[in-house]
């Protein structure tokens, strides 16, 4: 028996060790100076107890009954805090239901006019469509015009990497020019191929959903889910114009399509953890352009088989992405505004595919965000331009419970740098890499609120409160 239960706490023993081992070397590989130096002093603590459980053996304490007292009484208390943060806490009633969770009032349809990028890629000074949207909302045109003179994001004046911008506003606007080509019309909104012209495959809902997903992440998509489409979340009106089809401008957006396909592309950790400088906007351009490359093949497929399909990406948009990844089940909507996947956190772009193809619906997903966002607050302390609220609860906005990011001053702060930011996703302590010990920690996280508490201060000391910007790998040096 004694010897049973040596093995057994060599093993639990060895066990963590190992976790600790897998821990420094993952930031090691993330380049985290100081969770290197802290995760090192942890793994040392780590093997002490083997060291001393070892000794112990040598000299023979095991053998007497308090030595096996001792042992036993260790490993009960293991077992014991193995259980206390990996068991389930209870289920968030919201987050299980979705969107529909979270809707307290009557809530307004979105209209893509009043969009802050809407605002000030899509109005011409002078234009009638200028004159039209500021007669009704004059509240805005002063703080539009003055954010139009100083020139707003991406080169222009006051970006934060001077003089070596060019070269990453450059790349930046090179990813930028595969979205603008599949907003089309004839991209966003595909006929069928020729060869499949009049013809419509005959597919049950579940091989449709497992060839649509297949092909999804063949294609590259990082994470693919389904929701039945909630009209709510449909854009009301027209706002974004990129081929000078001004006529759609202001037009009521209907979409008849009952399923959403919904992808995340994951944002590579090396490229935003140099937020805010120009590394993170040319990832940002990047996963921008390969979720457009997803969503118009994708659309097609499903034109091909004999379906209506329309593609949603970052220049052409008929719906609000992240409430349609809630009930497609990819994460929650965390205090940043972001959807905070569990592989990822917020460290992903969002497109997506509407259609009318028969699919089977996903479920959304409790996996903890609400909770831990409203204690973490890391995303609110470290904004540039203090544009995400820090109070520890939800309010009601439209008519939805939400922390609700200022999109106006996140705006201002992008033309004041040149850049979108990212600060909020660099910092936030899902957006760790995707690794063992990290996966482990987003496990416990996921499930348990006691997880929560103790790994948000656990990132605190091992990253910082505040984590500084890391270097940009040598090709996109700032």
């Amino acid at each position: 028996m004694i010897n049973f239960l040596y093995v057994l706490a060599v093993l639990v023993l060895a066990g963590q060790a190992l976790i600790g081992l897998a821990f420094f070397i993952s930031c090691i590989l993330e380049k985290e100076k100081r969770a290197t130096l802290f995760a090192a002093f942890q793994l040392t603590g780590m093997l002490v107890p083997i060291a001393l459980l070892l000794y112990v053996k040598q000299i023979g304490f095991f053998d007497t009954a308090a030595g096996v007292i001792l042992l036993a009484a260790g490993l009960v208390l293991a077992c014991g805090v193995v259980f206390l943060f990996c068991r389930k806490t209870g289920v968030n009633p919201r987050a299980i239901r979705g969107t529909r969770g979270y809707i307290e009032d009557h809530v307004e349809r979105a209209d893509e006019r009043r969009q802050v990028f809407a605002r000030n890629r899509s109005l011409p000074p002078g234009s009638e469509q200028y004159r039209a949207f500021y007669q009704n909302h004059p509240d805005l045109e002063a703080g539009d015009e003055k954010r139009r003179a100083k020139g707003g994001p991406l080169g222009q004046p006051g970006i934060v990497d001077r003089p070596h911008e060019v070269p990453n506003v450059a790349a930046t606007f090179a990813s930028l020019s595969i979205p603008i080509i599949l907003s089309e019309p004839d991209k966003v909104k595909p006929r069928p191929h020729p060869l499949f012209q009049g013809k419509k495959s005959q597919l049950s809902p579940e091989e449709a959903t497992t060839r649509i997903k297949g092909y999804s992440r063949k294609l590259g998509a990082d994470l693919v889910g389904i929701a039945r489409i909630d009209p709510l979340w449909i854009y009301s009106h027209r706002g974004e114009i990129f081929h000078e089809n001004w006529q759609d401008w202001g037009k009521p957006i209907d979409v008849s399509h009952d399923f959403a396909i919904v992808f995340a592309q994951e944002m590579s950790l090396e490229m935003v953890g140099t937020g805010p400088h120009t590394p993170t906007v040319i990832e940002s351009m990047r996963d921008y352009a390969k979720g457009a490359f997803i969503a118009t093949q994708v659309a097609s497929f499903i034109a091909n088989l004999g379906y209506s399909a329309t593609a949603n990406h970052v220049r052409h948009y008929e719906a609000l992405m992240v409430p349609l990844a809630v009930d497609a089940g990819l994460g929650e909507m965390g205090r940043l505004g972001y959807l905070m996947t569990k592989p990822y956190g917020p460290r992903i772009r969002l497109s997506a595919v509407t259609t009318n193809l028969e699919l089977i619906a996903d479920k959304p997903v409790d996996i903890g965000v609400e909770d831990f966002c409203r204690y973490c607050r890391k995303c609110a302390d470290c904004c540039p331009s203090k544009s995400i609220p820090v109070e520890p609860d939800q309010t009601v906005v439209n008519g939805t419970l939400r922390w609700k990011l200022d999109a106006e001053t996140c705006f201002d702060f992008w033309g004041k740098v040149g850049t979108d930011c990212d600060v909020c996703m660099r910092v936030c302590p899902w957006s760790h890499a995707d690794t063992f010990p990290h996966r482990i920690i987003k496990f416990m996280v996921s499930r348990n609120r006691h997880a929560r508490r103790i790994f948000q201060l656990l990132d605190d000391v091992f990253y910082g409160r505040r984590p500084k910007p890391k270097p940009a790998p040598s090709w996109a040096a700032h």
